[in-house]
């Protein structure tokens, strides 16, 4: 797969306009508003698994990563306002739609087949934000604060991402 069609693909993922031409470049204000329905949408999945999982470690993991996503939501979402930073998504954003489908999806699951199809979105999803965080987004941001902020907690997605790898690893173990 060429470099230019998996940043299409990840920036697809987290409702970004694809390809973006060369010249484009996103705005503190779009990527804040970026970052902020990426931890809204994880918040959104992990409750639902939480709620639904049929194994006891996916319901954990689902809560845990929706307190996660909340509690680093709630930090970007001070920072914009410390900054005066207006969140505004990119013109063109089907971020909202595109998480309907996906809950949506999830829905229709039940028992162990929702754990799998939790798992592999989350596996899905994690990936796409590392990939849009380290390729897009940060090289895009001019606030330094922002910047540190994003560098911050940017490995936390890593470590969800090894956490629901290593979730869907066991859980296929055991089957």
């Amino acid at each position: 797969m060429s470099r230019t069609v998996l940043l299409a693909a990840v920036l697809a993922a987290l409702s970004l306009p694809a390809p973006l031409p060369a010249q484009t470049t996103l705005t503190d204000a779009q990527i804040v508003a970026i970052f902020d329905q990426a931890n809204t949408a994880d918040i959104e999945t992990g409750q639902l698994a939480a709620s639904r999982a049929h194994a006891k470690e996916v319901r954990e993991l689902g809560q845990q990563f929706a307190d996660a996503h909340r509690a680093v939501r709630a930090q970007g979402r001070e920072l914009a306002k410390k900054l005066g930073v207006t969140p505004a998504l990119p013109p063109g954003n089907r971020g909202a739609a595109e998480h309907r489908e996906v809950m949506g999806r999830l829905r229709e699951r039940s028992g162990t087949a929702f754990d799998r199809a939790f798992l592999d979105h989350e596996i899905a999803f994690h990936q796409a934000v590392i990939d849009a965080v380290t390729r897009t987004l940060l090289p895009a941001i001019q606030n330094p604060e922002l910047k540190a902020f994003v560098e911050k907690v940017a490995p936390a997605f890593q470590g969800h991402l090894q956490m629901a790898q290593e979730l869907r690893q066991k859980l296929s173990a055991s089957r």
